[in-house]
């Protein structure tokens, strides 16, 4: 059983806590394992004033903009799956005006957040685009869209984009221990760059695990503890996307119901009332959908076992850790020499 920290909450207090009116809001999954419950809680606390970050504007795009919860979108991907006669409620509110939108190319928008990543102010991108109207066609940003600037090693023209550093991330992964540290494998795109630019970090998991898991296996840790500002356990959490390694894509959930609801502004409504407002949290409704379609339709989309090779981590030195875990020097172990640093000052938090 893995301890709990002060970052393990519910998505209702992560979202209460750190999901504000206004912010700049980035969806750090890309198009599989989506953040569904935390997307989902965000539309059900009713939040609003978003400037949304989406590199795959799927069914949780839809549900905020739907929602009301979004006022600007910044993407490379929307669905609009019904096209310009308003089979979306991207396409309904870009038609009414109440959303404004954004475009680039996959690789300008993680450009944008590569650079908010690394403290950047801005990041060079290929000049191709500038034939194209994404580059000519400005939206809510206007001239800061795109900038063509000099370089300073060649003297040729370079064009650039401005870093994107979002107040708050949230994102979906397998797993993560209780103080934060994440790991995910599967498509990458731009998940680890989303969540790093940001400034809060909301992790939403399928299982929360012990620490020595996390350290047994460094290499899928995409976001460690210190920057995570809460982790919500939570099961099911990206359906009715898939998660690798514990479910498939639910594609009579997702083809069936909601994208034929979503043709409507009705159908959509009336799809959120029983989905999202009508399910206060990932428990109730995996227990509804259960009671609609039976547990059966959910057992089948758990994933078939498909193990990695195990890589072995063995140090190939000589450690100055004993085989008891005492540093050979000082005799001391690593608790105590933390604590030794911390009484001396050399160590903070």
């Amino acid at each position: 059983m893995a301890e709990v920290s002060g970052k393990v909450m519910s998505a209702k207090e992560a979202v209460d806590r750190f999901v504000h009116n206004g912010d700049e809001l980035v969806i750090g999954n890309y198009t599989v394992g989506s953040c569904a419950e935390l997307v989902y809680e965000i539309a059900r606390q009713r939040k609003k004033g978003f400037t949304l970050y989406s590199q795959s504007g799927i069914f949780d795009v839809e549900v905020l903009v739907a929602g009301g919860c979004v006022d600007r979108l910044v993407t490379t991907y929307v669905m609009r799956s019904g096209g310009k006669k308003g089979g979306s409620a991207v396409e309904r509110a870009l038609n009414a005006g109440t959303l404004e939108i954004e475009d680039y190319t996959n690789f300008e928008y993680n450009a944008r957040l590569v650079a908010g990543m690394h403290g950047f102010s801005f990041m060079p991108v290929l000049e191709g685009v500038m034939v194209t109207d994404i580059f000519r066609r400005r939206g809510f940003m206007g001239e800061n869209k795109f900038r063509v600037i000099q370089c300073p090693y060649t003297g040729k023209d370079k064009l650039t984009v401005p870093a994107a550093a979002p107040d708050v991330c949230v994102v979906h992964v397998q797993r993560a221990d209780a103080e934060g540290n994440a790991q995910y494998w599967g498509a990458m795109g731009s998940v680890a760059a989303a969540a790093l630019a940001s400034k809060r970090i909301i992790v939403s998991c399928e299982e929360i695990v012990d620490h020595e898991i996390i350290q047994s296996s460094p290499h899928l840790t995409i976001i460690p503890a210190y920057r995570v500002n809460a982790v919500v356990e939570a099961p099911w959490g990206a359906h009715p996307t898939e998660v690798l390694g514990y479910y498939n894509v639910d594609t009579f959930m997702y083809n069936g119901l909601f994208s034929t609801a979503a043709a409507t502004a009705d159908g959509l409504a009336a799809w959120m009332e029983e989905w999202v407002y009508g399910c206060p949290d990932r428990a109730r409704y995996i227990d509804h959908y259960i009671a609609r379609f039976g547990s059966e339709a959910l057992d089948e989309l758990r994933a078939k076992p498909f193990y990695s090779a195990p890589a072995d981590y063995g140090a190939a030195f000589s450690s100055h850790w004993d085989r008891e875990g005492r540093e050979r020097s000082m005799g001391v172990t690593l608790p105590e020499l933390e604590k030794l640093l911390k009484d001396r000052g050399k160590v903070y938090g």
